[in-house]
């Protein structure tokens, strides 16, 4: 899936990387202002932005533990 934003990715892009619903990145991201130390940008609109290399980041986390 290509993203249609420069540089970044959608939500829904970003939980298929890492294989999870976007509704629970939403929750976290509610609870802690983060994804796990990922945080995104927010676009005039109101849609959320991850870095390009999210998945990279947080499963090189997860594998580093």
């Amino acid at each position: 899936m290509k993203s249609i934003y420069q540089g970044g990715l959608t939500t829904i892009q970003f939980s298929a990387q890492i294989g999870i619903k976007p509704e629970s990145i939403r929750v976290r991201l509610c609870q802690t202002g983060s994804y796990f130390g990922v945080t995104p940008r927010k676009l005039p609109n109101g849609r959320l932005l991850w870095p390009a290399d999210a998945a990279e980041q947080l499963l090189g986390k997860e594998g580093a533990a």
